[in-house]
C-alpha cells in the first residue's frame, strides 16, 4: 500500500505556495535579504510550528512571508515545491498565492507573479508537471482591498485561472466578497473559496450561492447539514480536503477522528491535498499515507480520491482524460 500511494499519479488542488516555505529555504532567504526573523534557526522554526487554531498558524505564516522580497525568491519558493511534488508523482498542481500578503509589505504584484509564473512554466518540460495558478483574497482584509488586488491582476489575466478566498474564516463570511467575485467572473476568472473549515456549513452555502464557486476548499463541516451534503453529492461539488492540516489546526483531535472516509462513502467528490505542507508535516503523499493508515482506506478509496482530483481540476476535458487514463493504467497494473 505504501508503494502504491507513493507511485500513484496524483493531482493537487489545494496548496498555498507561501505555505510550502520550508525552514531551510526561509532561513536562506532571510540571510540573503538581510532580514532578522523573530525565530531565527531551522530548529527553532520547526518547534514553533505547533498551533492551537487557524489564527495561531497564520501569525507565524505571515512572519515567514516577510522573507519573500524578490522575483528570484518567488521563483525559488515555487520551484522547491514543484521539484518536491514531482518526486511524489504529482502530475498536475493548482496552486494558491496570496498577493496581498506581499503587496501590503511593499512588494509589487508584478514581482510576485513573475517569479511564480516562471517556475510553473519551467516545470512543464523539466519536471513533467502541469499547473494552474489561483489568486486568493485575504478575507480578514476589506472587500475594497480585494477589489484593488483584482484590478492589479488583470494585466496578468492569462496567467491566472481562478480567484479564491483564504485566511481567517471566522467572522469573515463569503457574503462579504460578493461584488469582488462578480467582477472576477465577469473578467473570466473561475471561482473557489475556503469554507466550512472553522466556519459553519452556512459559509459553504454562501460560497456556492453568492460566489458561484466551482469547488469548496476544505468543506469538512458540511456533515453538520444533511441537506447540504445531499446537494454537494448531487451537484458533484468537489471538496479539497487537507487531513494533516485539519489535525494540526485542531479541527479534528486526531486523524482517526477525521471525516474523510465518511465524506467518501457518502459519494462526495472528495480530494486529498496538503494545504501548507511546510507547516503541517507533509505533502500530498504524506497526507494520503497518514489518512490510509488512520482510516483504513482501501486501494479503491485511494484511487477514487486521485480520480476525483483529476476530474475536479481546471484542466481541459482532453487533458483530464489523458491523466485519468494514466491513473487507470496504473490501477490495472496494481490491482493484484
Amino acid at each position: 500500500m505504501v508503494q502504491f500511494i507513493r507511485d500513484l499519479p496524483k493531482a493537487e488542488l489545494h496548496v498555498h505556495i507561501e505555505g510550502t516555505l520550508e525552514p531551510e529555504l526561509l532561513c536562506e532567504m532571510a540571510r540573503r535579504n538581510h532580514l532578522t526573523l523573530r525565530v531565527q534557526t531551522v530548529e527553532e522554526l520547526r518547534k514553533a510550528y505547533s498551533f492551537h487554531s487557524l489564527q495561531s498558524f497564520l501569525d507565524i505564516y505571515y512572519e515567514g512571508t516577510r522573507a519573500l522580497l524578490s522575483e528570484q525568491d518567488f521563483f525559488d519558493l515555487t520551484w522547491a515545491y514543484l521539484e518536491r511534488t514531482a518526486q511524489q508523482n504529482v502530475r498536475h498542481a493548482e496552486i494558491f498565492f496570496d498577493p496581498q500578503a506581499h503587496t501590503g509589505r511593499g512588494v509589487p504584484f508584478e514581482t510576485v507573479i513573475r517569479g511564480i509564473h516562471r517556475a510553473l512554466e519551467e516545470a512543464i518540460p523539466r519536471l513533467s508537471i502541469s499547473s494552474k495558478l489561483i489568486m486568493c483574497f485575504l478575507r480578514h482584509l476589506s472587500a475594497e482591498a480585494a477589489m484593488q488586488t483584482l484590478e492589479a491582476s488583470l494585466q496578468f489575466k492569462d496567467w491566472i485561472v481562478a480567484v479564491g478566498l483564504d485566511s481567517s474564516e471566522l467572522n469573515h463570511p463569503p457574503s462579504k466578497f460578493v461584488e469582488v467575485f462578480q467582477r472576477a467572473r465577469a473578467e473570466g476568472y473561475l471561482t473557489v473559496a475556503h469554507a466550512g473549515e472553522e466556519g459553519p456549513p452556512d459559509y459553504i452555502r454562501q460560497a456556492l450561492d453568492l460566489l458561484k464557486v466551482s469547488r469548496i476548499d476544505h468543506g469538512v463541516r458540511c456533515l453538520e447539514d444533511p441537506a447540504l451534503v445531499q446537494r454537494l453529492a448531487r451537484e458533484r461539488i468537489p471538496l479539497t480536503v487537507c487531513p494533516l492540516s485539519n489535525v494540526k489546526l485542531c479541527i479534528f483531535k486526531s486523524l482517526k477522528d477525521h471525516n474523510l472516509k465518511k465524506l467518501l462513502d457518502l459519494g462526495l467528490c472528495v480530494t486529498v491535498n496538503s494545504d501548507d505542507p511546510a507547516y503541517f508535516g507533509g505533502y500530498i503523499t504524506e497526507n494520503l499515507l497518514a489518512s490510509q493508515k488512520a482510516l483504513g482506506l482501501t486501494r479503491y478509496d485511494i484511487y477514487t480520491l486521485a480520480r476525483n482530483a483529476f476530474e475536479a481540476s481546471f484542466l481541459r476535458a482532453d487533458e483530464k482524460q489523458r491523466l485519468i487514463a494514466e491513473l487507470d493504467r496504473f490501477m490495472a497494473a496494481h490491482s493484484g
